[in-house]
């Protein structure tokens, strides 16, 4: 599959500003095949366009249209086959195998968004019907629902070219609720960023759907800010560092008409280990968090980076097993050697503290041109960490930090002095549990997603998750950019008063001929409105 490099705009390609770009595989730091167009202002005015004039007729499509799109997509993207895989692999050096699991989870989200535009209900249809002699005054005719927003501005994700990427879940959600995109790919993973645009072009054709209801460009920042800034731009979804999240939705807001970002940032995911829960079951928690942490080398958003627990002799033991655990794995090749390299000075600088207590590290030897990072550990007393925010700042690789702290009681206390998270765990006996209201009453107040006897990482794509937090783990808290609730991101509410019948969108009108589920009078029912 030879690579062009060129920018998609609609069904037509750009050569862009003339600017080029090539990347080399962060395994060996060879030069890989393709040299990539830059997009210049002139491609990201014609995307937008391009997508605007589509939301007209997309916005109007039916549920089937959509749910059909998203499934072509899928299976434009599994048409790809082996090739798509070897070149996320060389671009991001993730191995096949976790690149054929992300690649099954987006294709598997495609289809879900596909079901449930499909059956309709998404759309939240409410029915108040007009009571003319209702006393003292009557009532009119309410009618609303859920509308699309118009282009969709979404950025790829580095550590997951398939599933926060180009088809990822922004892309999806948006696509689903009849919103165009502009995607701003990712410059680390272009080539599998373009095989996968090129699906999405061919699905859309065979859908026959308007081809400006997806555009993709190549860029740096300075792109991605002119997207934002773009007046016809609606919205915008993102994942990746705080400091490139901020830019953005500082920029938004700073628009002459504000736009929102729905942008996952940073997040520590801090876990509370429970005495008891480590004297019954401490080999296995250490296996558990080991894995968590060391998993695509801690490129996760769900990494645990905070560990607390209490001192005392379960905490000794544990903390022997898992450092024994901890240096048995061998260092990680990360997604790109500037990836890598923020990781090693971070961790240079961890290691000029006096504060900080070695507790484990691989035995093994990072390679710098495998861009391989190495798993490390410390310890520090928890009065020390309360005492220097900074040791809150992510740093993003193989790395945790526990927390030891003198009695439970402490716990809540350092639970409540963190910054907002994505999740939050706990360990403990059944016990230890049923007395933990307070520290899981913290825990409900920093974090989207609450786990028990559990490791954040792994994040169901279904109807009941959550995978959003208080900032800066994402820039507004009532969202979630992992599942079905992803949608209403990109979907705002349209009351209709007292309007006829035929102006009506059908979800609205009395017979109900989509068979959807409509809150009428206060009572969910899919019966029509009576007459």
């Amino acid at each position: 599959m030879e690579l062009l490099g060129q920018n998609f705009i609609g069904n037509a390609r750009s050569n862009g500003s003339g600017e080029t770009f090539t990347i080399a595989s962060p395994l060996d730091q060879r030069p890989l095949p393709g040299a990539f167009h830059v997009a210049s202002k002139a491609d990201v005015d014609a995307a937008l366009r391009a997508a605007h004039e589509a939301f007209a007729m997309f916005s109007r499509t039916t549920g089937e249209q959509r749910a059909t799109l998203l499934e072509r997509i899928a299976d434009e993207i599994l048409a790809l086959g082996d090739a798509l895989l070897e070149r996320a692999h060389l671009e991001t050096s993730l191995p096949l195998p976790r690149l054929t699991g992300e690649r099954a989870r987006t294709t598997n989200q495609l289809k879900l968004f596909a079901s449930l535009v499909r059956e309709g209900s998404w759309v939240d249809a409410r029915i108040d019907p007009a009571q003319p002699d209702r006393q003292p005054l009557p009532r009119v005719d309410l009618r609303r629902m859920l509308v699309p927003l118009g282009p969709v501005a979404v950025f790829g994700a580095s550590n997951f070219p398939f599933a926060f990427s180009v088809a990822g879940g922004d892309t999806a959600s948006a696509l689903a609720t009849g919103n165009p995109v502009v995607v701003k790919a990712h410059e680390r993973h272009p080539g599998t960023s373009e095989l996968v645009a090129g699906a999405i072009q061919r699905a859309i054709a065979g859908a026959g759907l308007p081809p400006g209801i997806f555009s993709m460009v190549h860029g740096r920042a300075e792109t991605g800010l002119e997207i934002v800034k773009h007046p016809l731009t609606r919205a915008v979804g993102f994942t990746g560092s705080r400091t490139a999240g901020r830019a953005l939705f500082d920029a938004a807001a700073a628009r002459p008409t504000p736009i929102p970002v729905f942008a996952e940032m940073s997040s520590l995911n801090p876990i509370f280990l429970l005495p008891g829960a480590l004297r019954e079951r401490g080999a296995a928690i250490a296996e558990g968090l080991k894995n968590s942490v060391t998993n695509g080398a801690g490129q996760f958003c769900t990494k645990p980076g905070l560990v607390f627990a209490v001192e005392g002799p379960e905490l000794t033991a544990f903390l022997e097993t898992f450092s024994k655990l901890f240096s048995a794995v061998q260092p990680i090749s990360m997604l790109h050697q500037g990836i890598c390299a923020t990781y090693q000075r971070g961790l240079d600088a961890l290691a000029k503290r006096t504060d900080l207590q070695p507790l484990a590290r691989s035995a093994g030897t990072a390679d710098p041109a495998r861009s391989e990072g190495l798993p490390v550990a410390y310890r520090i007393d928890a009065k020390r960490f309360l005492a220097d925010p900074h040791l809150q700042e992510e740093l993003f690789g193989p790395f945790t930090l526990f927390i030891v702290a003198e009695s439970t009681d402490d716990l809540v206390e350092l639970a409540g002095n963190l910054e907002g998270q994505l999740t939050a765990s706990v360990h403990g006996t059944p016990a230890e549990l049923s007395i933990a209201g307070p520290l899981v009453a913290r825990m409900q107040a920093l974090a989207g997603r609450l786990i028990v006897n559990g490791f954040p990482t792994g994040v169901e794509v279904g109807h009941a998750m959550n995978h959003g937090g208080p900032y800066p783990a994402t820039t507004d808290v009532r969202f979630t950019s992992v599942g079905t609730a992803s949608l209403q991101r990109f979907v705002r509410p349209v009351c209709y008063q007292d309007f006829p019948a035929e102006l009506l969108p059908d979800a609205l009108r009395n017979e109900n001929a989509l068979g959807i589920w409509r809150l009428i009078d206060g009572q969910l029912t899919r019966d029509p409105v009576k007459a």
